[in-house]
């Protein structure tokens, strides 16, 4: 059996209504800040719960622009998690700013007891990551900021739908940071991204900020940036999202069915479930003995799993700048010789996950 990791053909395979849609949209030439994504935003706040949604270029642009709006610059301190995504070290990096690591915990995400002594003068932001799916424990971490007088900004681009007792990701803070990337679970055909925020006046500098920093056609109040959410991607946007409740009770589903069944071998370990947090699963992992070993296993069966990620952020060549040595961030570390990733998405079959669950089981005998 080959279980691929990639859902989009699925998920794609049956769009006549979506084609139907497009054509309609095309003659109207209304693709740059249009109608569809006007809707778009409009749904997406609904979906999360917030007073905006601003569409912009990227994820990664989801988080530099309200760094930019908060004023962080050249020479600041942006604390952020060790073991995320280089997405979020380029958009603090793309301001001038340095991010100050700091190491996760099993549940991927920051460690937050460690924040507080990562904090200097120089600090001017802090950007938790929601990684995996899994949410940062956003209580006691809001509560250091608002002691230090420093802003949040959530990176929930793998987290859309998460919460902590019902609160959701990207409604926690100053604002959250969403990707549409084709591979997370409300997508779209390309690149494109979404800020949430409550804060009026964020909303008013987030729009400007991504439309070159434009008043109106004539007038420019601030230097700004080219980063708008494409008025064609948010048509796909709006044919999708009314599904990301769905797409995200599948996941959780999988995911409950796999820790079932692969917690009964020895040789794997389930992360912690966070009692009272809503886990999406945009990635599902275990810790897994000879993790190399399973991995070349399972591929050698036609099971596409991956690792997120086998080597260190921190110690990656782009980053030798920051002056960082192996070692520094251990349980980040740890998580590179021992984490593994199956596929959970919604077109899933259960065959397909007896199958990944069944081929674990023969490696260990």
């Amino acid at each position: 059996m080959h279980v691929r990791y990639s859902y989009l053909p699925q998920q794609f395979s049956q769009i006549d209504d979506l084609m139907a849609q497009l054509r309609e949209f095309v003659v109207t030439g209304d693709f740059t800040l249009g109608k569809p994504l006007v809707e778009f935003e409009r749904r997406f706040a609904d979906l999360i719960g917030v007073r905006h949604a601003i569409g912009v270029g990227s994820g990664t642009d989801a988080i530099k622009l309200p760094l930019k709006a908060l004023g962080v610059g050249h020479g600041d301190e942006v604390i952020t998690a060790a073991n995320t995504f280089i997405a979020t070290v380029g958009a603090i990096a793309e301001l001038g700013a340095v991010p100050v690591f700091v190491d996760c915990d099993d549940t991927f995400c920051m460690d937050v007891s460690q924040v507080e002594a990562k904090i200097t003068p120089r600090t001017k932001a802090i950007v938790p990551v929601h990684f995996t799916g899994y949410m940062t424990q956003m209580e006691p971490l809001m509560e250091i900021a608002f002691r230090r007088g420093l802003p949040v900004v959530e990176d929930a681009c793998q987290a859309i739908l998460a919460d902590i007792g019902g609160k959701r990701a990207g409604t926690w803070a100053e604002a959250g940071s969403f990707s549409l990337h084709p591979l997370k679970n409300l997508n779209v055909w390309g690149d494109g991204g979404v800020v949430t925020t409550n804060d009026d006046g964020m909303a008013a500098r987030l729009r400007l900020l991504r439309n070159h920093g434009m008043r109106n056609r004539d007038e420019i109040e601030v230097l700004g940036y080219n980063s708008r959410l494409d008025a064609l991607q948010a048509v796909v946007g709006n044919w999708l999202i009314g599904s990301t409740h769905q797409i995200t009770d599948q996941r959780i589903e999988n995911a409950e069915y796999f820790d079932r069944a692969l917690g009964q071998i020895k040789q794997i370990r389930i992360p912690p479930r966070v009692s009272g947090m809503k886990k999406v699963y945009h990635i599902y992992i275990v810790f897994a003995e000879d993790r190399d070993g399973l991995y070349k296993h399972c591929q050698s069966r036609g099971i596409e799993c991956k690792i997120h990620y086998p080597v260190p952020l921190y110690l990656q060549d782009g980053l030798k700048i920051y002056g960082h040595k192996a070692g520094d961030f251990p349980v980040t570390d740890r998580h590179t010789r021992e984490i593994i990733s199956f596929p959970c998405d919604q077109h899933l079959s259960r065959d397909e996950q007896d199958y990944v669950i069944a081929t674990v089981a023969e490696y260990y005998g």
